[in-house]
């Protein structure tokens, strides 16, 4: 174990820590040389090979994401204007999409309006995996894509349950204050549990792990975290 593990390890504390001290621990904890993503991850009681047990969704954190995002959208006709007057990096038809069959990767959101999507769906194995596949579940296929641009620009985070039924997200950064940092992770809480399926049987919220980027594990109460929204 690295000096820097055993000093961190250090400030771990047994069991589960209340959210305030969660925010305090994971901000001290983040102490390399960049800026640290500020990540939890929530384990569900869901199975996501049922298709009404899948959970899905976005949330405009309301402190910013801190990070600078590039957008590429499929538009055609006035939407190609409208994207690109909306602050959209790349914007275009079916040769953006031969560009990105090409290899290019240069993005990190897409954006699509509905009659673009034909043409989107021949990128599915590429975009897929990365988790960039636009859909109406987060509003990324859309005809505003003003709208749309501008909610990711603010700081729009994308969610989507694994096969083990984690939700893995980011919520700030280490250099953002706590009360930042709070409100985001209330909103997107508070996402997440309405997105419950109705199908969903037993405890929704199983676990809850908090951590910077190179930073330790910090766990939360599943059952009080589930109470901090009324």
């Amino acid at each position: 174990m690295g000096k820097r593990t055993a000093a961190l390890e250090k400030k771990m504390v047994p069991g589960f820590v209340e959210l305030d001290q969660a925010i305090a621990l994971v901000r001290e904890c983040a102490s390399a040389k960049f800026d640290e993503t500020i990540d939890v991850a929530f384990k569900l009681g869901v199975n996501p090979r049922h298709s009404d047990q899948m959970v899905r969704g976005s949330v405009v954190m309301p402190g910013g994401t801190g990070k600078t995002v590039r957008i590429v959208v499929f538009a055609q006709g006035d939407k190609v204007a409208e994207a690109e007057a909306a602050g959209a990096d790349s914007v275009g038809g079916m040769e953006l999409v031969e560009k990105i069959q090409g290899g290019w990767l240069e993005f990190d959101t897409v954006v699509a309006t509905p009659d673009m999507m034909a043409h989107v769906g021949r990128l599915g194995k590429v975009l897929g995996p990365r988790g960039m596949m636009p859909t109406p579940k987060t509003g990324t296929v859309t005809f505003d894509v003003g709208n749309a641009i501008k909610e990711i620009r603010a700081g729009k985070v994308d969610f989507k349950v694994e096969k083990a039924g984690i939700i893995h997200a980011p919520f700030g950064k280490a250099s953002f204050d706590a009360d930042a940092l709070t409100k985001n992770f209330m909103a997107l809480l508070e996402t997440i549990l309405k997105a419950k399926p109705s199908s969903a049987k037993g405890r929704y919220v199983q676990s809850v792990t908090m951590s910077s980027t190179m930073g330790p594990a910090i766990k939360l109460d599943p059952v009080t975290v589930s109470r901090l929204v009324g």
